[in-house]
């Protein structure tokens, strides 16, 4: 088994709206803002080769789907699909990939399913030999999303992805495309049944997806304006990071520009943060 960290499209948002309630002047001496108050933010994806004897893609990043003006809007920097140079710099193209999995259903982390923007043409499911992976409660809540995330949602990829007949709605810690290769465990505070995937069980890494973006969200107090219930949210960060530490399991971060991976720690204090990070993953045996 062989992971790959692949870097998709990367984002520019605000910092305020990133750490929620942390003022600015503790947030900026982890991430330096820009002259708008916005942050860089990867939209890192996890590839793994040989997971259960399949060819397996954890998220797609934003990607490339938005018009000009919506990419503005919401700070995507790259017009390309970056995601699928960085699959074929890997050896791969999209066609080679068995099984998608989707820790949710916003645009950041699902948009990179679809094929770049082109003028006049409709949205395109790109991933044609790909079993689509999706908790069912993240399926109900993008299906009927409610107001405060409605816009967090791209409209026509629940029809496509329906229509594909290749989508897995999941309920429990197995799915029926990976069996035992993943073990699946849910959060609720950033939005309903976010799906975290862990694979090589003891010793192993887990997707943190949007419960932990990067390195300064470890720390327990730390969410983003973009969660639903942050109290909520801190509650199961802490029974997460508990276990990961307590398991030797690793943590892959999405949105974290400069780290991929790292350790859990935790001090004297009983405050968690990470060592042993590494900023990229090339073919690394697991």
């Amino acid at each position: 088994m062989k992971l790959w960290s692949l870097i998709g499209n990367s984002q520019k948002l605000d910092g305020g709206a990133m750490f929620g309630n942390v003022p600015r002047p503790m947030w900026e001496k982890w991430i330096t803002p820009d002259a708008d108050n916005r942050i860089p933010l990867a939209c890192r994806c996890l590839l793994v080769d040989d997971l259960g004897g399949k060819r397996v893609l954890f998220e797609t990043g934003i990607g490339a789907f938005f018009e000009p003006k919506l990419k503005e809007r919401f700070g995507v920097v790259e017009n390309e699909h970056v995601l699928l140079q960085s699959l074929a710099r890997a050896g791969f193209g999209d066609a080679d990939i068995d099984v998608v999995v989707l820790s949710h259903l916003h645009f950041d982390h699902a948009g990179g399913l679809l094929a770049a923007y082109e003028p006049g043409q409709p949205p395109r499911l790109l991933f044609p030999n790909a079993k689509y992976l999706v908790s069912r409660e993240c399926w109900e809540r993008a299906t009927h999303p409610h107001p405060r995330d409605r816009a967090s949602f791209i409209a026509e990829l629940q029809p496509l992805l329906e229509a594909s007949g290749r989508l897995e709605i999941v309920d429990g810690e197995r799915s029926a495309t990976l069996g035992d290769a993943v073990r699946f465990s849910y959060s609720s505070g950033h939005t309903p049944g976010l799906m975290l995937a862990e694979i090589g069980g003891d010793g192993g890494v887990v997707f943190c997806a949007d419960l932990i973006p990067g390195r300064p969200w470890v720390h327990l107090p730390v969410t983003m304006g973009y969660d639903r219930y942050p109290e909520m949210l801190i509650d199961e960060k802490k029974k997460f990071l508990e276990d990961k530490l307590a398991r030797g399991v690793r943590l892959f971060f999405t949105h974290d520009a400069q780290c991929a991976l790292a350790d859990v720690v935790r001090d004297e204090k009983g405050k968690f943060g990470t060592t042993n990070e590494r900023g990229e993953l090339v073919a690394l045996a697991a």
